[in-house]
């Protein structure tokens, strides 16, 4: 028997030898890359982190010990050890394992995670909660290199120092976020010397002075007091020990018995204490070593060879957008590019390499990045700040104070806005839609195809003020491209189709959808449909949307967003204005819940908001009793 099939809990750990453990370090990694390899899923960083997942459940005492994985991109072995080894191919599968930490599935998950930095300020609020009702435990806060270049993290960082109470703070160092990290801290850490040579110099240095008779030990007393003069020269420690962290490392995060020793004496420290372990991002998969950007979140592959299972034809909207703001670029010098820490997945990787000196990536800090842009506007410059959707939520003031209150010409793309698939809750951008539209001044737009996206981009660089594009996750139409990318009037909606009998009026991802249903309606219920794809969320076309409704009575509105604020809130309050007598509302969208993770397809079919959904909601609407008050909204 393998010694994984063994592990159904953390306190299976506890006896194995240092030896075992390292083999149980192989069988974890095999089964990672095996899974993932089928499912998809976050490989790269899930391999780094195996040794450090393996000696802190060896060491610490989980549940009663909490762990927080910042992120959680990294918690795939955390799984693997703590019961949910059976479970595990279920994992990013609807009804199966999250792919990140999640509270509800595991007591061994004390905080749920997703979004980067978060950890520590978590963490330090758990200690003081545990404190404060005398439960037993250690808190234990892991995290990334990448996730230092939050402001979140300092902040807690700087409380904790400040407390001065037990925390644990693993800084799992691989040299890598996402993209590559960025920034002053990233090139501070590279800096490092190793622990054993700061220990070695400091034993040497102090056994030359006890050897000095008389002064030798009032030298001894001045260089302790001196410390932080010398040790910032070998050592990455001065910053977190400034923050009030008693600084622990470097230590190798692939030697288990380094692991577990420090885990061991560290455990019996009082004070916040930061250990900085190194790893490597992909170990023990040759490619993902080699490539660790590429590897951070794979669909399903090859395991010999790396390579994806499927091949499709169409190019994915993240790279038609990176490619046409290429093109435009080329032609406007005005037009800077800025990412947080997401170079590959916003498709701004060939603009980066075209254009280094108009690119920027801030590291993952969404609310600099968008503030950092509104000062690169007040200069004259076009910034376009690309940010996935359920990540620009975390810039949310700055985009009201210092973008949209002064009116400046900023654009926002939205990649994977709408329901992104496996990856679930932490990351459907089902919100953008209602927490932007309320804001004055912005625009708003969602194309239905590629070749809408490209012409809703050079909208918004022509346009006066801030605006926002928002596209989904995953491939485009494969529609035909035009020649030259043209822009759209401002405000204006497009018919697809008309009809007598209902009114469908659709935003983006979901237009195609709602004219498949039309087609369904007419050549099966005989239900004859205008489409009106609306191109922008706001301005809407009122004149087209109140001239159609005010005719045809009977209006759905389509969105791949909550309902809850969304595009169909912002129809029905203009229409509702309109005073049209016997108008009948009703909505689709995102109900009021968080949706878990589960196949795009699957989950479109589940809401609702596929073309059979939307038609059968037509339809039932349509057979609804007129026995109603003049305006009904569903």
């Amino acid at each position: 028997m393998s010694i994984i099939e063994k592990i159904n809990d953390p306190d299976d750990l506890k006896p194995l030898s240092l030896d075992e453990l390292g083999r149980l370090a192989d069988e974890v990694r095999d089964l990672i890359i095996e899974r993932v390899s089928l499912n998809g899923g976050h490989l790269a960083s899930n391999l780094g982190s195996v040794e450090l997942t393996i000696a802190l459940h060896h060491v610490f005492e989980s549940p009663t010990d909490s762990i927080i994985w910042d992120v959680g991109h990294q918690a795939y072995a955390h799984k693997l050890l703590t019961g949910r080894r059976d479970r595990f191919d279920t994992i990013r599968k609807e009804g199966g394992l999250s792919g990140f930490p999640k509270r509800s599935e595991s007591i061994h998950d004390p905080f749920g995670t997703g979004h980067s930095s978060t950890s520590i300020s978590a963490a330090l609020g758990m200690m003081e909660g545990k404190r404060r009702v005398n439960a037993p435990g250690d808190v234990i806060a892991v995290i990334g290199d990448g996730a230092l270049t939050a402001g979140l993290a300092f902040e807690g960082l700087n409380h904790a120092g400040h407390i001065k109470k037990k925390l644990i703070v693993v800084l799992n160092d691989n040299d890598m976020s996402i993209s590559p990290n960025v920034g002053a801290l990233s090139s501070y850490l590279k800096r490092m010397m190793t622990g054993t040579l700061y220990s070695k110099l400091k034993q040497e240095t102090k056994h030359l002075l006890e050897g000095i008779p008389s002064v030798g030990e009032s030298m001894i007393r001045i260089a302790h007091r001196a410390k932080g003069t010398v040790k910032g020269l070998v050592t990455p420690g001065m910053l977190f020990e400034e923050l009030g962290f008693e600084y622990v490392g470097p230590v190798d995060g692939h030697r288990i018995d380094d692991l577990v020793h420090t885990f061991k004496r560290v455990r019996g420290f009082d004070r916040p204490t930061l250990i900085h372990v190194i790893t490597q991002k992909g170990k023990g998969y040759e490619p993902a070593e080699k490539e660790p950007s590429l590897f951070h979140g794979v669909d399903p592959f090859d395991t010999e060879t790396g390579e994806p299972s499927s091949r499709k034809g169409t190019p994915a909207y993240s790279r038609v957008f990176g490619e046409a703001l290429c093109e435009l670029a080329r032609n406007d010098k005005r037009v800077v590019a800025i990412t947080a820490a997401m170079t590959e997945g916003t498709g701004l990787y060939e603009f980066a390499n075209a254009f280094p000196r108009r690119f920027y990536d801030v590291g993952i800090a969404e609310p600099h990045a968008v503030t950092f842009a509104a000062g690169l506007a007040v200069e004259g410059l076009l910034p376009v700040v690309a940010i996935y959707s359920t990540f620009l939520q975390r810039g949310y003031d700055q985009v009201v104070h210092d973008v949209c209150l002064q009116n400046l010409p900023v654009v926002f793309v939205l990649d994977r806005a709408g329901l992104v698939g496996e990856d679930g809750p932490t990351h459907h951008g089902v919100f953008d839609m209602s927490y932007l539209r309320h804001i004055p001044n912005l625009m708003i737009m969602a194309p239905k195809d590629e070749n809408d996206l490209c012409r809703m981009l050079k909208t918004a660089l022509e346009h006066k003020g801030p605006s926002a594009l928002r596209f989904p996750r995953g491939r485009a139409k494969g529609v035909e491209m035009e020649d030259e990318i043209t822009s759209i009037a401002v405000g204006t909606a497009k018919v697809l189709q008309e009809g007598d009998d209902i009114l469908i009026i659709a935003i983006g991802s979901r237009v195609g959808s709602a004219l498949e249903a039309a087609k369904k309606l007419k050549q099966h219920k005989g239900i004859s449909a205008t489409v009106l794809d609306a191109r922008f969320v706001k301005p809407l076309d009122k004149d087209l949307i109140g001239s159609l409704a005010g005719r045809i009575k009977t209006v759905l509105t389509v969105e791949e967003n909550a309902l809850q604020g969304g595009f169909g809130s912002a129809v029905t309050e203009y229409l509702i204005d309109c005073d049209i007598d016997d108008l009948r509302i009703k909505r689709i969208g995102i109900p009021d819940r968080f949706i878990e993770q589960g196949r795009q397809t699957s989950l479109m079919a589940l809401l609702g908001l596929n073309a059979d959904g939307i038609a059968e909601t037509a339809e039932a609407f349509l057979k609804k009793s007129d026995g109603q008050r003049q305006i009904t909204v569903g």
